[in-house]
């Protein structure tokens, strides 16, 4: 498959997902995999928007000039790195941010993610801190975290490796695979499931509306009857 192929794919599956929410997909994986894939208690400043793409990673560590030297450990060089080696385009890719255990640690903020705009990036999601709200929602990229962070981070982590599996909320993320964020939460979707698990959503999407027609249709007993 040649990358129009491939990004005209990644488009089709952008299109399919934004008819759909987090629960769905998340329903719609656990008919395949037993595996926990969803994430909670994330927050944004546009949280009307929804992120969905091909995933690349950053994780942090933490900060010891002594060992990791901040000339070469840098928020732009991992940025790029990991970016660079998206499986999609920048539009259909989706940066995600490891804190490893320091998520009331700012990430990142306003300046430092105006690279994702630059590039095109589809957003960004990290159980870290985020910086600059309001920078961020001028931004036309979805910004997904666990709060907003005032300080500085970076006398507590250092950005670290780039395209390494990495660890959200007790969900195991793995360069390639798909995230779908949304208010509710996000889901973490392996990359050889993700025609199958949008198919099986739309379905239980359809399935639920269908139930809750027969709802509305119930009389005191529980029995549904026709209109």
């Amino acid at each position: 498959m040649n990358n129009d192929e491939e990004n005209a794919g990644e488009r089709r599956r952008a299109a399919s997902a934004a008819g759909l929410t987090c629960a769905d997909l998340t329903d719609a994986l656990g008919r395949k995999h037993r595996h926990r894939a969803h994430i909670t208690g994330l927050v944004s400043p546009t949280p009307e928007r929804i992120l969905f793409g091909r995933v690349v990673t950053i994780s942090f560590f933490p900060t010891c000039h002594a060992v990791l030297d901040p000339e070469q450990y840098t928020f732009g060089r991992l940025f790029h790195q990991a970016v660079d080696a998206s499986p999609a385009d920048p539009g259909n890719t989706v940066l995600v941010m490891a804190s490893n255990g320091h998520n009331s640690t700012s990430l990142a903020g306003g300046t430092k993610l105006s690279r994702a705009t630059n590039v095109g990036l589809a957003g960004v999601l990290t159980d870290g801190h985020l910086r600059d709200f309001d920078e961020l929602a001028e931004e036309p990229f979805a910004a997904w975290c666990s709060g907003e962070a005032v300080a500085w981070g970076g006398a507590v982590v250092t950005p670290f490796q780039a395209n390494i599996p990495v660890v959200i909320d007790g969900v195991g993320i793995y360069p390639g695979q798909y995230i779908f964020c949304d208010s509710s939460g996000a889901v973490v979707i392996p990359d050889n499931d993700i025609d199958d698990v949008l198919e099986t959503a739309h379905r239980v999407r359809a399935d639920d509306a269908a139930s809750r027609d027969l709802i509305a249709r119930e009389d005191r007993s529980g029995l549904a009857h026709e209109r």
